[in-house]
């Protein structure tokens, strides 16, 4: 398991779409199991990831939770900073 804190200049919305992009259909192809106004949750390959995403001042920090995608999550976590 793994729980990664990342911050980035990136709105709220637009690191939304690229978790959903880079995750889901068209990326790693896992499932979107729940999706609300601050998370994102996938499931798949045996594992899922979790992501929190909350404005904090003039930044977005990203919390990231996963269980067998800890390569992803980095690979991800580089592509917002």
């Amino acid at each position: 398991m793994l729980n990664l804190e990342v911050k980035t200049k990136l709105s709220k919305e637009e690191v939304k779409f690229r978790v959903k992009k880079f995750f889901g259909e068209g990326g790693h192809g896992l499932k979107l199991s729940d999706e609300s106004a601050d998370c994102l949750s996938f499931e798949g390959g045996g594992g899922y990831v979790s992501v929190t995403v909350l404005p904090e001042g003039d930044r977005t920090r990203i919390d990231l939770v996963t269980q067998e995608w800890d390569y992803q999550v980095k690979e991800f976590a580089l592509t917002v900073q």
